[in-house]
């Protein structure tokens, strides 16, 4: 007779389910993204940037204000060294938004998002120079293997190269201080306040930049793709934070490379961009070793060394 195969039990079968409905929430998050930056992508021809993001922020921030008063998290008496962590914030956010939404505005989406994946790898680079967080040989081979694929995406001193793709690089930065600053936030203040407050000052500090810049009409074809960017944004937001509260950490998270498929697609079916053999190849190593850099990470957590 054959042996009878294990039955998972009730508890491993709802911790499944809930699973792969993170994963999917996961996934649906990352195209709710990338169809921001095919909405941006289309309008940055007709608008200016800082007008653009402005536009776009208003209803983003109202969109994220009534979700966070609908869940208690609005209004909240945060003390000045949070009050600090919040404005470091919002200043890599800032500063993330413009420097990524003017290579996307020259770059095709796929080589944009692709050069963003190295995020992970460089987050976790900064915590250890700057935070003197532990970090093994394995994970700094890891993030010396993604960096090799980010200069493959951007191949410097050959003719593909574009000056353009700096600014996504520059984005990375930016988006590390916004995580940086994320990440020493206390663990009592809530998500949804950070993302709303965020929003607020980053459509401020937009609003303020584009005073000094002519501002282009505004077209119903604009108006309608800066309405669903922010409608986008805001599913995103929405969808990951669903899919974190509702599947585990360790096999929701890597699902974010997803955005890597969306973005080809956008890049192929929206603006006829064809994926060349060094993004593909370059984003695939980056999206291994930010996967590799996870895992890597997770056991390190759960042997309690580096």
């Amino acid at each position: 007779m054959r042996p009878s195969l294990p039955v998972a039990g009730p508890g491993a079968l709802d911790r499944l389910a809930g699973n792969m409905r993170g994963a999917w929430f996961m996934v649906a998050s990352m195209a709710g993204f990338v169809m921001n930056d095919t909405m941006m992508k289309i309008v940055l021809g007709d608008l200016g940037l800082f007008q653009a993001i402005c536009l776009r922020g208003v209803l983003a921030t109202v969109l994220l204000g009534w979700l966070a008063w609908r869940r208690g998290s609005l209004l909240l008496r945060i003390g000045w060294p949070t009050g600090q962590l919040l404005a470091w914030r919002a200043l890599g956010e800032l500063g993330g938004a413009v420097c990524f939404l003017t290579a996307l505005a020259h770059l095709p989406i796929a080589n944009a998002n692709a050069i963003l994946q190295a995020l992970p790898l460089a987050v976790t680079l900064a915590a250890a120079l700057i935070f003197g967080e532990p970090v093994g040989w394995r994970r700094y081979a890891a993030i010396g293997v993604g960096m090799v694929g980010v200069l493959i995406i951007v191949r410097p001193g050959t003719e593909a190269f574009t000056v353009h793709s700096l600014w996504a690089v520059a984005a990375v930065g930016f988006v590390v201080l916004r995580d940086l600053a994320t990440h020493r936030l206390p663990v009592a203040v809530p998500s949804l306040f950070v993302a709303f407050s965020t929003a607020a000052v980053v459509t401020l500090g937009a609003g303020l930049m584009a005073l000094t810049r002519p501002w282009p009409p505004i077209t119903l074809t604009d108006a309608a793709a800066l309405t669903a960017a922010a409608l986008f944004v805001f599913v995103g937001y929405l969808f990951s934070v669903l899919a974190m509260r509702i599947g585990e950490i360790g096999f929701v998270a890597p699902f974010r490379y997803s955005v890597v498929v969306w973005a080809g697609l956008s890049g192929l079916l929206v603006f006829g961009d064809p994926l060349d053999a060094p993004t593909v190849l370059g984003s695939a190593i980056v999206v291994a070793s930010g996967i590799y850099a996870w895992y890597r990470e997770r056991t390190v957590a759960r042997q309690g060394r580096s």
